[in-house]
């Protein structure tokens, strides 16, 4: 087939500015490409579509999908926005490296990225709607990464993303995000002087304090 002799592996241009690998959407085989512009599916028959960067509600990178929330209403959906989830064996880290520098607040990252730098970190437990997830909460100078082995469940938040934090004690801490509220119980205290600290840090990369 076409489409397998076109992206048997990753394509990676020039200093990381395109990426383009095989994917799956509705069971249909295709070509994802993610570039300085946006991101564009060549698929079969009418599947081709394309979207500059400022056309996407919410782009969410997972290492086995990435999905394209859109601005188009769904007329099946009674209005819905429509969404668009292409799946495969995705090449994240290149992808988050693409992505990064290119998509703002609207970029949900649903994996656990190792560069950014660490400064301390913390066991805890994700309290979701019945049950929860086991991880790491890694705090650093521009980012806070949640590592976990539950499926969808990790995340790296840059500073830009975080529109707050709040904790009720040393062992509570609450992300809120433009995509949900993640409130987490720790396992370890988390001191006064180091949420101060985060605070901070998040509330000047934001630009609401000097």
């Amino acid at each position: 087939m076409a489409f397998r002799k076109i992206a048997t592996c990753l394509i990676l241009a020039a200093a990381a500015h395109a990426a383009q690998f095989p994917v799956t959407y509705k069971k249909h085989a295709g070509v994802l490409t993610v570039d300085e512009s946006g991101v564009a599916y060549a698929g079969p028959k009418a599947q081709n579509w394309s979207w500059k960067f400022q056309d996407i509600q919410r782009l969410t990178l997972a290492p086995d999908r990435i999905t394209v929330l859109t601005y188009e209403d769904n007329r099946y959906l009674l209005g819905a926005d429509r969404s668009y989830e292409f799946t495969g064996h995705l090449p994240a880290p290149e992808l988050y490296s693409l992505l990064n520098g290119r998509l703002d607040q609207r970029f949900v990252a649903a994996v656990a990225e190792t560069s950014w730098p660490v400064q301390f970190s913390v066991p805890a437990k994700h309290l979701l709607r019945i049950t929860g997830s086991a991880g790491t909460l890694s705090f650093g100078a521009d980012a806070i990464v949640w590592s976990t082995p539950s499926k969808d469940d990790s995340r790296t938040w840059r500073y830009q993303d975080i529109a707050t934090i709040s904790s009720s004690g040393p062992f509570d801490f609450t992300i809120t995000t433009l995509e949900k509220t993640f409130h987490f119980q720790l396992k370890q205290p988390l001191a006064e002087p180091q949420y101060n600290e985060l605070w901070m840090q998040i509330e000047k990369k934001n630009g609401r304090i000097q």
